[in-house]
């Protein structure tokens, strides 16, 4: 009788298992049901939201380049108009045929200005302008009231000159100056309606450039007019790569058809609508994923199905694995004797709050302390490795307890301990830390009858002013601990600068260099300069190599700021001069050699490059020195004069990583430069960043207008290589061409060049 209960109840508990099992089926299929119609919904909203961020972007890049474009006119008028003839042509006198041809024809010619009026500054009209021929005084009807408004607006919003140093007195009121005692420009710009369409508007003053006293009252101001015509529409198309651009006056169908933005005037009212094609992203993702993701929905249904049994039977299994990882994970992350952290759990944390400090200044510091007990092994080896266990334990329990709970406190091994504090505070913070250590140490331990009496040493850094490295940050904790153990233990010491050892190495390497200066163990290689659209070879850029027999190579970022701050930068310049000079005194084309500031400054360096052209005979009309914006933060004479004196000898000066410094329009009037070079972080960012695109634009016609040729540096992919071209870029340099190459090989690709166009690789 019980044998049959005992079946019946197996028997009961197999149908409840079946039965369980049966639901299980049953709401997994009903689960994947409702997953797959919320997968459908899910992309379908998805689709919606990728049109949606592209309209918005596509938005974001009109607006930016409307704005570019507004903006770009303005300093091309700034710098026409600070001009001394400027002022006695069509301030102080009234000449119209100068007017005509350095203000309409210019302004025309180069900016494509429709119309150009010329304003008193209370905006009444001088004479105006229309296409670059005279125009009636009927073009300027109604414009007065907004030209006095733009003009009264550019004495308290125009300040993209720089700081006002102080004011000038004139015969109708005052002008702020520079700190140089230049007059400042001001000028501004806004959309507005002209004609019965859009435009860009701008206003500029006329300023004298260098006779300050010329600028004896209010000078007269132009005005720009730049319609939204077809012409700047297509510019805009081609710049955005957007179709179909029109100007209209309402917005564009909610259909998604069509996108558009709003251009409004400095009241916030909308004036016009740009509206274009639309891309719509969704379309295409729905054709290209509809049949994979039916498929996967298919195939997913016939898995569930078939392995619900096999996942059933291994569910036990799975938890039992999932708690046993979790202890293995556990014990990855601590310290099998204390139950602290260990090394990996700390460097972990470590750098993730590391990280959080950098993104937020606020939070504070992130302060490591390393300390270990002193004269450890002494009692391991009197009373035994069980003492010092329970020693290590006692030490771990007694600052853990101690310490704010928001510490963290690890154990590296041994009798090391790592300890991590949030705080602001610096060094103060740090000594705060390393007494409150000290102090908790100074308590004797009682361990198995023996009354211990021991103490720490800690050394203690910070970052991320220290170091935004933990591993650095840890070594250097490291370092102090050490220099505290040198003290005589029992102690905490902060790390300084004077501990690292990173001092020496950078001894060494000013001893080796300074050696490899003199034995001639530097090297130069060569970057081909490639031509567009042809692709051929214009000439080679030398670059400075050092190929160390122990280090291996080092780059020129880790050895150039040694020299500078060594002293050597003179002599390693004049070295890779004679040597660029030996090395291409033969070559049939231009070669570009870098200049340092502090050789231009030095008072000896035409004498020495003299000496130099004439020991290596090479011909200074097929060089170009390259240097720096740094070099014209200096506006001395001396610099100038020493700018010129090259010319004077056959150089051309080619100026390199334009628009990352101290880029201004003044200097490049000061002197003509042969060449602009564009700095490498605006051609890789080029094919994501509008803005990036827009600044190569700018450079490139900036460029193009003061008759200079454009070099764009760092192309490595061919889409930057098309966008480059398309800004009008004549020269190139990348790795998307050619790597620097060691004199042999240069001169070989030269003659292959010279042969067959060889060199012509990755374009067109």
């Amino acid at each position: 009788m019980a044998i049959g209960y005992l079946s019946q109840a197996t028997a009961l508990r197999r149908t409840a298992g079946v039965l369980r099992s049966s639901w299980i089926v049953v709401a997994t299929f009903l689960a994947l049901l409702a997953l797959s119609v919320a997968l459908v919904a899910s992309f379908s909203n998805s689709t919606r939201i990728a049109d949606e961020l592209a309209q918005s972007d596509e938005r974001v890049r009109v607006a930016h380049y409307l704005d570019s474009a507004a903006k770009r006119i303005l300093a091309a008028q700034k710098l026409q108009q600070t001009w001394d003839d400027a002022m006695r042509h069509a301030v102080l006198g009234d000449d119209p045929v100068w007017s005509r041809t350095y203000l309409g024809y210019f302004f025309w010619g180069s900016q494509r200005a429709d119309h150009v009026f010329l304003v008193r500054p209370d905006g009444s009209l001088v004479r105006g302008w229309e296409r670059g021929e005279d125009a009636p005084a009927d073009r300027y009807a109604g414009l007065q009231p907004r030209v006095a408004r733009l003009i009264a607006r550019t004495r308290g919003e125009s300040r993209d000159d720089g700081d006002i140093a102080r004011w000038i007195t004139l015969e109708d009121g005052k002008w702020p100056v520079d700190k140089r005692g230049y007059p400042m420009q001001r000028g501004l710009y806004e959309f507005s309606r002209y004609q019965g369409r859009p435009a860009i508007m701008t206003v500029a003053a006329i300023i004298p450039d260098s006779r300050v006293d010329l600028l004896r009252r209010a000078p007269n101001y132009v005005l720009l007019v730049r319609t939204m015509d077809e012409t700047l529409l297509h510019e805009l198309s081609r710049a955005v790569l957007l179709d179909d651009m029109r100007v209209s006056d309402a917005p564009p169908a909610a259909d998604r058809a069509r996108n558009g933005t709003p251009i409004a005037d400095p009241n916030g009212q909308i004036i016009s609508w740009l509206d274009w094609a639309a891309r719509r992203p969704g379309e295409a993702i729905i054709r290209r994923t509809a049949p994979l993701l039916s498929a996967f929905i298919l195939f997913f249904v016939g898995v569930l199905l078939g392995g619900v049994m096999i996942v059933r039977r291994h569910m036990r299994t799975t938890r039992e694995l999932v708690a046993s990882e979790a202890q293995a994970q556990h014990n990855a992350m601590h310290d099998a004797m204390s139950g602290l952290p260990n090394r990996v759990h700390y460097m972990q944390r470590l750098r993730q709050e590391l990280s959080a400090c950098i993104n937020d200044q606020r939070l504070g510091d992130v302060f490591v302390a390393y300390l270990d007990i002193d004269s450890f092994k002494v009692v391991n080896d009197t009373l035994g490795h069980h003492v010092g266990d329970e020693l290590v334990r006692q030490v771990a329990m007694r600052l853990r307890r101690a310490l704010p709970s928001t510490d963290f406190l690890s154990r590296f091994g041994g009798d090391e301990f790592v300890l991590m504090r949030r705080s602001p505070g610096g060094r103060a913070t740090a000594d705060e830390l390393g007494t409150q250590i000290m102090d908790l140490m100074r308590e004797p331990f009682l361990i198995s009858g023996n009354t211990l009496e021991v103490t720490c040493s800690c050394g203690i850094s910070w970052g991320p002013e220290q170091s935004e490295d933990p591993g650095e940050l840890l070594r250097r904790a490291d370092i102090a601990l050490y220099r505290a153990k040198q003290r005589g233990r029992a102690r905490y010491r902060r790390f300084t600068r004077d501990m690292d050892a990173s001092l020496k190495l950078r001894r060494e390497m000013e001893m080796e260099l300074r050696r490899a200066i003199a034995r001639d163990e530097l090297s130069v290689a060569f970057q081909p300069i490639i031509g567009l659209p042809d692709g051929g070879i214009h000439g080679f850029e030398a670059l400075l190599r050092w190929y160390h027999p122990d280090r291996g190579e080092i780059r020129p970022g880790l050895f150039v700021p040694v020299a500078e701050q060594a002293g050597l930068m003179i002599p390693l310049g004049n070295w890779v001069l004679r040597r660029v000079f030996n090395e291409c005194q033969a070559w049939p084309c231009d070669i570009s050699v870098n200049l340092s500031p502090l050789q231009i400054m030095a008072s000896d360096f035409l004498v020495t490059l003299r000496t130099i052209l004439a020991e290596t005979g090479m011909d200074p009309r097929r060089v170009v020195l390259e240097v720096t914006e740094g070099v014209m933060l200096d506006r001395s004479e001396h610099v100038f004069s020493v700018l010129r004196e090259l010319n004077g000898m056959g150089f051309r000066i080619a100026l390199d990583d334009f628009g990352i410094g101290y880029s201004s329009l003044s200097y490049l009037r000061s002197f003509q430069f042969d060449r602009i070079k564009i700095d490498r972080s605006f051609v890789q960012n080029v094919e994501g960043d509008v803005d990036a695109h827009s600044i190569l634009c700018a450079i490139v016609s900036l460029g193009h207008t003061l008759r200079m040729k454009v070099v764009a540096e760092g192309v490595e992919t061919d889409v930057q290589r098309q966008l480059v071209q398309a800004a009008g870029c004549e020269l190139v340099q990348g790795h998307l061409f050619w790597a620097a190459l060691a004199p042999q090989e240069a001169f070989a690709l030269l003659t292959r060049d010279a042969e067959g166009g060889a060199a012509r690789r990755l374009v067109g």
